[in-house]
């Protein structure tokens, strides 16, 4: 039985052709299959973020309870003795005819010793403590009005209070500033400039004289 085939069916001269094909289908497979990576695939979640619940310690804010000045000191009573007026004078005589041969004794003045200066004492408590001019609301507005949050702390959630101290002077400037407990993340900083900035206090007074008192200062830092 003869075989009726098309000449164009003929698939046998293309046999090498196909051949060609397939190997470079395997190599590109191959080689694909070497440069594949695969990577593990991990979540990040920024709106998250875990802060470290730290306990506070508590530092007490400068008492503001007036104690009763000490009791004065007694009275001392001076006595003056009197001295009779027959004290001698030694003569000293003075030579007023002098030239230019007679050597002249060159005058030298006493060394006087300085005087250590003293620091004034500084108070915890006096009679009347300093106030911040129009009172304690008026010093809350001033630090909610100037404080600028650190970047860095709102990033990172940080919140919490920072105790600042500082001297009030006797001309009620505001001196000697700093922390005491801070929270970290720019918070002690910008603390310690709001209080630098602050302006002059109704300095505090001991026996009706204006002296240096030291105060302690709270300064909370709350995201909202």
């Amino acid at each position: 039985m003869e075989v009726k085939k098309s000449p164009k069916a003929d698939l046998e001269p293309k046999r090498l052709l196909f051949r060609q094909i397939g190997l470079i289908i395997a190599l590109a497979v191959v080689f694909l299959a070497f440069e594949y990576r695969n990577y593990d695939k991990r979540s990040l979640d920024l709106t998250k973020r875990m802060v470290e619940d730290i306990p506070e310690e508590i530092i007490p804010i400068t008492d503001q309870t007036v104690k009763p000045p000490p009791p004065p000191p007694p009275q001392q009573v001076t006595v003056l003795q009197i001295v009779e007026d027959d004290v001698e004078v030694e003569n000293v005589d003075i030579n007023v005819e002098v030239d230019q041969k007679v050597a002249i004794e060159v005058y030298v003045p006493p060394v006087r010793q300085e005087e250590e200066v003293v620091e004034t004492e500084i108070f915890t408590v006096v009679e009347s403590m300093p106030e911040f001019p129009g009172g304690a609301a008026k010093m809350m507005e001033f630090i909610a009005r100037n404080i600028k949050y650190p970047p860095m702390a709102r990033e990172s959630g940080i919140q919490g209070r920072v105790f600042v101290n500082f001297v009030v002077e006797p001309n009620g400037s505001v001196s000697n500033v700093k922390v005491l407990r801070g929270i970290g993340g720019g918070c002690d900083e910008e603390a310690i400039r709001v209080v630098e900035t602050m302006p002059k206090w109704t300095p505090g007074r001991q026996r009706g004289k204006a002296v240096r008192v030291s105060f302690n200062l709270p300064v909370r830092f709350t995201l909202q």
